[in-house]
This record gives structure tokens, sequence and C-alpha cells, in this order.
């Protein structure tokens, strides 16, 4: 058994898909998921499961599918990954509410840079399997304009990921 963390995209926010973490954790321990823990209510899990990666966000989405009727994307991490992001972060001295990470299945293009539009102050990074961002303005504020083939990720504050990588090493 290995621990993992699953982000799921776009729930609970804006009122359009809903999903209580008490059902998400439900959902979870149904598909033989382990030591199941959810943290926050945007659909953040902690996890033990001996499938791998693909296999994980494959049989999540389907099941959540199933249960709501709907598309929801799910990235997953190790709590190595998770760390790594994190500390990696390239904007250690900004204000960690205004540093959002956008986490994405695939490895990054190395030139996605060129595919974003960015019309105010924000700071964007590449990392592996994420994109940083820093938001000197704010997020709800933000202009930025996303590559298209990021759309698929999902974004939490580097507090948010700190606290989860932190909540995953501790088992």
């Amino acid at each position: 058994m290995h621990t993992h963390i699953a982000f799921l995209r776009g729930i609970n926010v804006g009122g359009n898909t809903r999903v209580a973490m008490k059902d998400l954790a439900a959902i979870c321990t149904g598909i033989g998921f382990e030591n199941v823990r959810t943290y926050l209510n945007s659909g953040n899990v902690i996890f033990q499961s001996s499938l791998p990666e693909a296999e994980l966000q494959g049989v999540l989405e389907t099941a959540l599918s199933e249960k709501t009727g709907k598309d929801i994307g799910v990235v997953i991490r190790s709590p190595q990954d998770l760390e790594r992001v994190v500390t990696g972060n390239p904007f250690p001295e900004a204000d960690p509410s205004q540093v959002g990470v956008l986490l994405v299945r695939e490895p990054v293009a190395k030139d996605i840079l060129a595919e974003f539009v960015i019309p105010g102050r924000e700071k964007v990074m590449p990392g592996r399997r994420e994109v940083y961002v820093h938001y000197p303005d704010g997020m709800g504020r933000s202009k930025l304009k996303w590559p298209l083939s990021l759309r698929s990720g999902t974004m939490r504050n580097i507090t948010t990921l700190a606290k989860l990588a932190g909540l995953a090493a501790e088992g």
C-alpha cells in the first residue's frame, strides 16, 4: 500500500458540481481505497492504495461520474511528489495565499510560457507536472489566459499543498 493524494477538478467552486466531503470519502472507500481522509471542501483526498497512479485516476473518475453524473477530472500525486512541488516553489518570498500551483497529469511542455497571455503582473513558472503562478494582485483579479493544453489541470494554493504534504507524511 502506498499513500496518494487526489485533487478533484472543479468541485464545490461556483456551485456547479457539489460533492460533500463525507460522500467523497465514502466513494473512495467504496472503490477500495484505505485510510481515506479529506481536507477542506475543495476535493482533496489522502488515501492508501496499491494501484498505480494512472489507474487510480481512472478508477476514481469513473466512480465520481457514476455518483454525480458529471465528468470530474482527477490529478494524483504521491507525498514525495507533493513535497517536491512545495519545496520547488519558485516564489518563496511571495505571500503563500498569492501563489497558485496548477497540477496536471502530463509533463509540462518546455515552451509552455509562450502559450500564456499575461496582461497583468502575474509571474508564471513551469515545473515538471505543475505550473506555479504568483498572483501579486490576487487570484480573483487576474486576467491571466491559460493555454488550452493546461485546461484539464486543477489549482491549489501553496499553503494547501504544504498542509496536504504534511498530512500525507503523517501517514
